[in-house]
């Protein structure tokens, strides 16, 4: 199972630059939401219809991963990154609104193939006791977008004034780490890689599986509490301080250095302390930090501090909560983690729709409702096993 650690430590290296590249591509719009729709020169509505349509990149994980399990993660990986240069490279060859809408659709539906391929590539590879490390430093290819990605295309935009210049850098950066990804890794195994009738029986089995689907709504009930707090905190802090540009500012240095930092302790010590025993500190931390933001929101330190600790222990939680979902169901790996991945868009959505309703009588409800979710996640981590079998590693703590 486990194979030569150098070269799986520059795959690691090579997946991180590649989430780096896609979730820069991906954040991007927000920061700069006037000036790509001043260049495209279309209404609020009609902008507002791309990011809609790019929110449904979410099924295609899902549609698509069980011919990843079936045909082998390296073409997986390799058709993802590929449609991820196919829509940059639309926009930057066609720059009109049409050609935006289609590019950034086929950008985010790269994210949600090639990462559930990478992900099972490493479940394969890498031993489950030690994978929570492996998968950990590849989740910072998130907040590395904020903390680089974001920056650098701010840079860009500031200097060429055109809205279309980020996307003829994703698409030539991306055409060199497809040729970096075709390279460095290997084509999977025959044996690896199912028949149709065995895919069919797998998937069904799968579908009548406990311990995947109670992962699955758990994972929805984490980001569905994480969105509570994600989608009006910037609303709370204007109404409460009424320093709008001066607070988000602040905010978005402090999320990001939260997440990185989350990101970093996961990788660190989710194998130590276990990946149930890792998710569910996560989770009582997140939820003792929302009683903490509520009671420290007075002033605006101590906002950001009550908004640091809460990104970092969603992050520690949800980092931790990968690994343990990639030995659910090691036949169709790929499969659970792109069923994981739509359950997080799933549970993102449904704050999305409960988070201003409840704003609406005060931004305490929205942190009670976080809590109320993270307890159903907590009481739904009980019932989720690992299938996978765990070997013996010497100086590796935790019950997996």
């Amino acid at each position: 199972m486990k194979r030569s650690m150098r070269p799986l430590g520059v795959q690691v290296g090579l997946f991180t630059l590649i989430r780096i590249l896609i979730n820069t591509s991906y954040r991007m719009v927000y920061p700069f939401f006037s000036f790509f729709q001043g260049g495209l020169g279309v209404s609020l509505p009609a902008f507002s219809l791309v990011l809609t349509l790019r929110s449904f990149s979410g099924v295609v994980g899902p549609l698509l991963a069980p011919l990843t399990d079936r045909y082998g993660r390296r073409p997986a990986m390799l058709a993802g990154l590929g449609m991820f240069v196919l829509g940059s490279g639309l926009v930057a060859l066609l720059p009109n609104y049409g050609s935006f809408m289609i590019g950034l659709f086929l950008m985010a539906s790269a994210y949600q193939v090639f990462l559930p391929a990478m992900q099972a590539f490493l479940g394969d590879r890498v031993a489950y006791a030690e994978r929570g490390r492996v998968m950990g430093l590849t989740e910072l290819g998130w907040s590395l977008s904020f903390i680089l990605g974001i920056p650098a295309v701010g840079w860009l935009v500031e200097r060429v004034r055109i809205w279309w210049a980020p996307f003829v850098v994703f698409a030539l950066v991306g055409v060199v780490l497809l040729g970096v990804l075709w390279w460095l890794v290997p084509r999977d195994p025959q044996g690896e890689r199912h028949s149709a009738a065995t895919s069919r029986l797998q998937v069904r089995a799968l579908l009548h599986s406990p311990h995947v689907l109670i992962g699955l709504a758990m994972g929805l009930a984490l980001t569905s509490a994480n969105e509570m707090v994600n989608l009006v905190f910037g609303l709370w802090l204007e109404s409460q301080f009424a320093l709008q540009l001066a607070a988000l500012g602040a905010a978005s240095v402090v999320i990001g250095a939260s997440e990185l930092l989350g990101e970093g302790i996961s990788a660190l010590w989710v194998d130590r302390l276990g990946k149930e025993r890792a998710v569910a500190v996560g989770i009582v931390l997140n939820s003792l930090s929302a009683v903490g933001l509520f009671l420290l929101g007075r002033t605006i330190t101590g906002a950001l501090v009550g908004l640091f600790l809460f990104y970092l222990t969603f992050e520690f939680a949800l980092v931790s909560f990968l690994p343990l979902m990639s030995g659910t169901f090691p036949a169709l790996r790929a499969t659970v983690m792109a069923g994981t991945i739509a359950a997080f868009s799933l549970g993102r959505a449904v704050g999305a729709v409960l988070g201003p309703l409840t704003y609406s009588m005060g931004f305490g409800v929205n942190l009670g409702v976080a809590i109320l979710f993270n307890t159903l996640a907590l009481v739904a981590l009980r019932r989720v096993q690992v299938a996978e079998l765990v070997p013996e590693v010497p100086g590796v703590g935790g019950e997996d």
